[in-house]
């Protein structure tokens, strides 16, 4: 698709003053989606881990703000190490690293801000929340590089966007149990199989400038791929919600919500780049579904 590109700088970022404008764009602000997606997974863990309705309230508020920081700190970061390679690809020539509307050290001083404002909300959390958090920043930092050196660099995104997992279990219990490893699990295969469909918008421009990907391995077979990735998250859901001890009233919304699953595997069409954006935002409303299925289970 000539000219294809996931930028909105048309949106509310439009209203923003001109100097501000290419830093939301820089951090993603115009396009929320990999921040929710960023949160959900520590939204699950919260409410999973049991803690009293007033501590998760907190919890899962202080994830949502640091969720949007930590995604914009994550994609500066991003940007800095593929500027080159974003200018040679359609979708992403114009991000503000690529296109010179930000400067290598411009975008330092923001994500240092960035930074500085999260470490302020990790501070809120236990000891050992603060630890794992501590632990993602070399994750955020090296996923960048996995699509120069691996076919699998979807695999390092479930490594570091699952991240809220179990630090949102820890967040909220203070320690760590199967529950939250088993949902930890669940979210890696959930964004292996998300990120899949997300790559496909690239696929012909990452063959020609060398970056690999599972869109890319697994091309026409994505679909199967995503039947395993899917049939995975599901299965291993139910078993940190029976690990957790939830209560059969989770089942009524949560199986309607694997239906948003299987509709991804239906419907796609690996050449329609922009269905492909379509049914990666879809994420965000099967999470929230899980959301409020692991709230029923705990009524």
């Amino acid at each position: 698709m000539k000219n294809y590109t996931d930028i909105v700088a048309h949106g509310w970022v439009a209203n923003l003053p001109a100097s501000w404008q290419p830093y939301a764009l820089l951090a993603r602000f115009d396009r929320p989606i990999g921040a929710w997606l960023l949160f959900l997974p520590g939204l699950w863990s919260i409410l999973l881990a049991r803690a009293p309705w007033g501590q998760s309230a907190w919890l899962v508020a202080l994830f949502f703000a640091g969720s949007f920081l930590m995604r914009g700190a994550g994609c500066v970061v991003n940007d800095m190490w593929d500027r080159d390679l974003d200018r040679q690809v359609t979708r992403t020539a114009g991000r503000p690293l690529a296109s010179g509307a930000v400067r290598m050290r411009q975008a330092a001083l923001f994500l240092a801000a960035l930074l500085l404002i999260s470490l302020l909300i990790l501070l809120q959390l236990l000891p050992f929340a603060q630890a794992l958090g501590v632990g993602s920043l070399g994750l955020v930092v090296l996923y960048p590089l996995a699509k120069r050196v691996t076919w699998w660099p979807q695999a390092m995104l479930g490594i570091t966007f699952g991240w809220g997992a179990p630090m949102g279990y820890a967040a909220a219990a203070g320690r760590m149990e199967a529950a939250g490893l088993l949902l930890y699990a669940a979210t890696f295969f959930w964004i292996l199989g998300y990120d899949t469909i997300y790559a496909h918008q690239d696929r012909e421009d990452d063959a020609l400038v060398g970056i690999k990907s599972t869109a890319r391995l697994f091309g026409a077979h994505s679909a199967a791929f995503l039947t395993v990735c899917y049939a995975l998250t599901s299965v291993l859901l139910m078993l940190a919600g029976w690990q957790a001890g939830l209560q059969a009233g989770a089942l009524p919304v949560f199986i309607p919500a694997l239906w948003l699953l299987v509709r991804q595997i239906r419907v796609l069409d690996i050449d329609d780049q922009a269905l492909c954006l379509r049914l990666f935002k879809a994420n965000r409303e099967f999470g929230l579904a899980i959301g409020l299925a692991i709230i029923a289970g705990r009524l």
